[in-house]
């Protein structure tokens, strides 16, 4: 039974209201509406995407979200890098399916946006959520899960051991580019909200929208195809939508005069000016 089955029609206001959709809330206070500001790799702006020292910056700049990429490696722990070689964000090369665990974690991932990063490492998996929950929403994103088969099944392993597949512990979101997997996360972990991601405006059909609505509670496009029409139509099934990647105060003043519920950025100072 799909999710949208499993708590009732698929109507907006429940949606909107019970305890597992209670993430990305778009919350009123008066006139202000709360739009989630999530720091994408971290605050990748400021500190080495997907590294301690980003997902600390992003907590010290009260972001509501850190978001990550997780792959696998050769030996099969679960680790956060977001391309699919570590050629870009470390000094070695190669695929990451086809280094080992040790390998990786020898890789300097700091190094190239500043030498004060120097030494900065791969994490894992199991290093965020322990580290992180608690003290920041996580959005996680499934990186190439075609590479990785069975990769759902570890995910849910993990957040399961901890007690993160339950609705009383919200600020967990798993999203990714690869439908099928997320139909599967839908099924694996019923009760965690699911997003999909994509950047082509073929997915912004209404029939496209209703298909991901039946597993899925986010749709999260890039912001060059987002219109006031398509938030409306996201709203009007049941659906919530965050958008990426904020790189310019410009993108994150159009998504907020959108009315997204969510912001992907790596400066979240460009979401909120108090940071």
């Amino acid at each position: 039974m799909n999710k949208k089955l499993m708590i009732g029609a698929g109507v907006a206001f429940t949606l909107l209201f019970s305890p597992l959709h209670q993430t990305f809330a778009a919350e009123s206070i008066g006139d202000v509406r709360k739009v989630d500001n999530v720091a994408h790799r971290g605050a990748a702006g400021y500190a080495p995407e997907n590294t301690i020292a980003a997902f600390d910056k992003a907590v010290e700049m009260k972001a509501d979200y850190i978001e990550i990429d997780v792959q696998r490696s050769k030996d099969g722990e679960l680790v956060i890098i977001h391309d699919t070689t570590v050629n870009r964000t470390t000094d070695g090369t190669g695929k990451v399916g086809d280094l080992t665990f040790a390998e990786l974690r020898s890789l300097d991932a700091g190094s190239w946006k500043g030498e004060q990063f120097k030494g900065e490492k791969i994490p894992t998996f199991a290093e965020i959520l322990d580290r992180y929950h608690g003290k920041v929403g996580i959005l996680i994103e499934l990186k190439a899960p075609e590479l990785y088969p069975g990769i759902e099944e570890s995910i849910a392993q993990e957040l399961k051991a901890r007690n993160l597949d339950v609705p009383q512990n919200e600020k967990i979101i798993i999203q990714s580019f690869n439908f099928e997997s997320m139909k599967m996360m839908n099924q694996l972990l019923p009760k965690v909200p699911i997003g999909v991601l994509t950047s082509s405006k073929l997915h912004t059909t209404p029939e496209a929208l209703q298909e991901f609505s039946t597993y899925a509670d986010y749709f999260n496009p890039s912001y060059g195809i987002v219109t006031k029409d398509l938030v409306d139509q996201v709203h009007s099934i049941g659906m919530k939508i965050s958008s990426w990647t904020v790189r310019s105060q410009e993108a994150a003043d159009f998504l907020l005069e959108m009315d997204v519920d969510a912001i992907i950025t790596d400066y979240p100072d460009y979401v909120d000016p108090r940071n």
